[in-house]
């Protein structure tokens, strides 16, 4: 590794080996770990969301893991803002930030900074909902279309939450919201020297970590933590509401689906999830990222080729 790197970036698919590998970066260099998925962030969910447990944590500090409440709609922005206060901390206190998690958007705002989109009003945010009540997805993705055909191009007609954005963004200003995608200001990390690696495991032994893994989240006491946050009653479109696994499991809880079928929906959604994480990274991360199998960078760590201070 260039010995000027000041911080180390690690992504990929769900159930990868990013954490395992990151705390072994984090032991060996003095670094610190900070959190880049979008529902590990939430204090609600840390069986369901594989958080770091407190023994991992003791290992070595750790950020912005489990610091929000789930009522909380955590933006991109809270994000970047959140994560250059750690970052600024680690660089302060001489060690190296290992930035680490599955959330595209979180690592593309970190490096190539933030769109300055206008925020929506309650009130217009409110009624664009109202308006979508009963609606599926594609319905409201074809709508998005033949107002703002740039926008729904770019967006997949079943990502419910985004294309709600872009219709919320269009509704309060008038205009599509790759208007102003298309202007942004520096992400915390822009310019900075970081090597980035992205996790690759092969197919077959993805799918059934993240089966495993499931099942082993489920034993340790998820459905505990999801009746826990169904019986806040929080808006059904909050991220929290929307963690893989959630809805099943909170369908099996009122009766809807057997805890079979539950449980089963939660592996299928976690397993689609990681496939569209490697194909975001794939057409929009950029060629600087190192593709590695989680055994290669493995290798990698333990034959010093990242040792360097920052």
């Amino acid at each position: 590794m260039d010995g000027r790197v000041r911080a180390i970036l690690i992504a990929g698919p769900t159930a990868s080996g990013k954490s395992a590998l990151a705390l072994t970066l984090a032991r060996r260099h003095g670094g610190v770990v900070i959190n880049a998925d979008s529902m590990q962030v939430y204090r609600d969910l840390h069986r369901l969301t594989a958080r770091p447990s407190p023994e991992e944590e003791a290992q070595a500090p750790h950020r912005l893991y489990g610091t929000v409440d789930g009522a909380v709609n955590f933006s991109v922005g809270h994000y970047l803002a959140e994560a250059g206060s750690a970052l600024r901390e680690a660089w302060e206190a001489g060690r190296l930030p290992i930035v680490v998690g599955g959330t595209g958007l979180y690592f593309m705002g970190l490096a190539q900074g933030l769109s300055e989109i206008p925020p929506v009003p309650d009130s217009v945010r409110a009624k664009v909902r109202a308006g979508a009540e009963g609606r599926d997805t594609p319905e409201l993705h074809a709508a998005l279309a033949r107002r703002d055909p740039d926008s729904a191009a770019r967006l997949d007609p079943n990502d419910r939450l985004r294309v709600l954005r872009a219709l919320e963004v269009l509704a309060a200003t008038g205009q599509p919201i790759t208007a102003f995608q298309a202007a942004r200001r520096p992400g915390p990390l822009t310019g900075v020297p970081c090597a980035k690696l992205f996790l690759t495991p092969d197919r077959e032994v993805l799918r059934a970590r993240i089966d495993a893994r499931f099942l082993a989240m489920m034993a340790a006491g998820a459905l505990d933590e999801v009746r826990a946050l169904a019986a806040r009653d929080l808006d059904p479109m909050l991220p929290v509401m929307r963690a893989h696994g959630v809805p099943g499991l909170i369908a099996y809880l009122r009766g809807a689906l057997s805890y079979d079928e539950a449980v089963a929906r939660g592996q299928a959604d976690t397993r689609r999830y990681a496939k569209r994480q490697v194909t975001w990274f794939r057409h929009q991360a950029g060629a600087d990222w190192a593709w590695l199998t989680p055994e290669a960078a493995t290798a990698e760590v333990e034959a010093g080729m990242w040792d360097g201070p920052p």
